[in-house]
């Protein structure tokens, strides 16, 4: 017999032992069994080839499961927090503890056996509702809950780490739309500006007057001058006070002025937009 007809036959004979072994296995009607810290734990039959479902009681969330053996059993509380754990055994007559502790702090242990060899009772248990007889239980279970679920913490994480990469990116595209629209304006800004306003030099000289230009929104006055001269726009031949920032000898006055002047005492010097500009 070739080598690869003998793995074949191994496995089958495998397989046929399993399912002979299992073949006369029913499923129960789904049972309650109730723990308690100073009874011995409860026992929970399964079966080769067949799943347990083990339900915790509709307050309650698996925090966290473990047992004593883990090569032989396959423990499964899902990936998203719920009640439910499944179990599978793996080897048969194969026993072990299981240990759950729920979201609200109660824990809960039982016995598993694979029952596959007992010959006197043909079912095994297909669906456990675990319940505890100890009043801390059900204090617990009326508490807001104590642990956040392994699952559910991760599924928290994810969405956290989601929202932080989310904000990051965010970020990110403000700062560069903030940056492409600073070049822009450095780009485009020269273009807008306007030196378009006369004034008699020799008076402005006087009182320190040097340069007076404007954009698309504010006017600029700027000179180094002794006194900070006030600064008032004409109307009809008519001065009045106007609002303005100064600061380090600038005048930035958040309009266009067509014609203005400014004045220390009998010192003054008027100014105007050309007719060009207007």
């Amino acid at each position: 017999m070739s080598q690869r007809l003998l793995v074949f036959a191994i496995s089958l004979a495998i397989g046929n032992a399993g399912i002979a072994q299992t073949s006369h296995l029913e499923p129960g009607a789904p049972r309650t069994i109730i723990t308690a810290d100073a009874s011995a734990p409860p026992v929970v039959r399964a079966a080769l080839l067949q799943s347990t479902l083990i339900e915790l009681p509709a307050e309650e969330k698996v925090a966290t499961v473990f047992g004593g053996d883990t090569v032989s059993w396959v423990f499964d509380a899902g990936h998203v927090a719920s009640r439910y754990i499944s179990v599978k055994p793996k080897v048969a007559n194969a026993a072990t503890d299981l240990h759950i502790v729920s979201d609200h702090g109660n824990e809960y242990t039982v016995e598993l056996h694979e029952v596959s060899g007992d010959k006197d009772n043909p079912q095994f248990d297909s669906k456990v509702y675990v319940t505890s007889s100890d009043a801390k239980a059900a204090d617990n279970m009326a508490k807001a809950p104590v642990f956040v679920p392994a699952a559910e913490a991760e599924a928290k994480e994810a969405e956290l780490t989601k929202e932080v990469e989310d904000a990051r990116k965010a970020a990110d595209a403000d700062h560069k739309a903030v940056a492409n629209a600073a070049e822009t304006l450095k780009a485009s800004y020269p273009g807008t500006l306007h030196f378009d306003y006369t004034w008699s030099r020799k008076k402005g000289e006087a009182l320190g007057l040097q340069q007076i230009w404007r954009d698309d929104k504010f006017t600029y006055l700027r000179g180094q001058f002794q006194e900070t001269p006030a600064l008032y726009e004409l109307k009809d031949g008519k001065g009045s006070l106007i609002n303005y920032d100064f600061a380090n000898g600038l005048y930035t006055i958040p309009k266009t002025v067509a014609e203005g002047y400014l004045s220390i005492g009998k010192q003054r010097v008027d100014f105007r937009q050309t007719k060009a500009g207007r």
